[in-house]
């Protein structure tokens, strides 16, 4: 299923001038980051390793300027920010949920640049508060070194589960994680904490917990408990 999509536009290799231009977007940010700020954090961190280092200061003033919606001087970064796709090539980024996980498919036909700041571009079609709760989100991105996993949608949702169910609905996914009933709105710290410590012993290995998912399990309940008791 897929959960969100990146279009970015840009010059073909065989062409002098260097342009960018966006294309379809799919993404959504509600709760922030949302599958749209996963997939925009997961483009940077994938192609930030292969541009130039000279280039990240002035990423980072590119980040704050979109961040606040002031406006960009062009070209910047050596690249033309248009709205005309016209001789342009493209490159499509997407993510897609499988069951309770998710992955990522870059298509990447230009340079590893261009894919950045098309990332960082497309904030500027978001709402001003998209945009503030995203641009941190950027600059976590920015700081990965590692692969593309489970860990890194963990680390760029703020979370300790990378659940799909977790990062669409938090509060609906750990209401049901502890098995309060259906259409339940509110419940009391003193009922989270009761629910927490009986599923606890559910899924400890010492009570006949399943000893391979156990580790798993423990780190959920507790991401269920914090997102109850905020």
């Amino acid at each position: 299923m897929l959960l969100a999509e990146l279009e970015v536009w840009h010059s073909r290799s065989d062409t002098p001038t260097r342009r960018i231009a966006l294309g379809n977007l799919v993404l959504p940010v509600e709760p922030a980051p949302g599958f749209g700020g996963l997939l925009l954090g997961a483009v940077v961190a994938r192609h930030l390793a292969a541009v130039d280092t000279d280039f990240i200061a002035d990423l980072h003033r590119l980040l704050s300027q979109v961040q606040n919606g002031d406006r960009v001087v062009q070209p910047r970064l050596r690249h033309r920010f248009q709205v005309d796709r016209h001789g342009l090539a493209r490159s499509t980024h997407q993510m897609f949920g499988d069951g309770e996980s998710v992955h990522f498919n870059f298509d990447t036909t230009g340079s590893p640049l261009a894919q950045v700041l098309g990332a960082m571009y497309s904030i500027e079609r978001l709402e001003a508060s998209a945009r503030l709760a995203l641009a941190p989100v950027m600059l976590k991105a920015m700081a990965w070194r590692g692969p593309l996993g489970a860990s890194f949608v963990s680390y760029l949702a703020g979370s300790n589960s990378s659940s799909l169910t977790a990062m669409a609905d938090p509060r609906a996914w750990a209401l049901e994680l502890f098995g309060f009933p259906l259409g339940t709105a509110k419940v009391t710290k003193k009922e989270v904490m009761l629910r927490y410590r009986e599923q606890l012993r559910v899924v400890h290995p010492d009570h006949g917990g399943n000893e391979a998912h156990a580790g798993q399990a423990i780190i959920d309940l507790g991401e269920a408990r914090k997102i109850l008791l905020a």
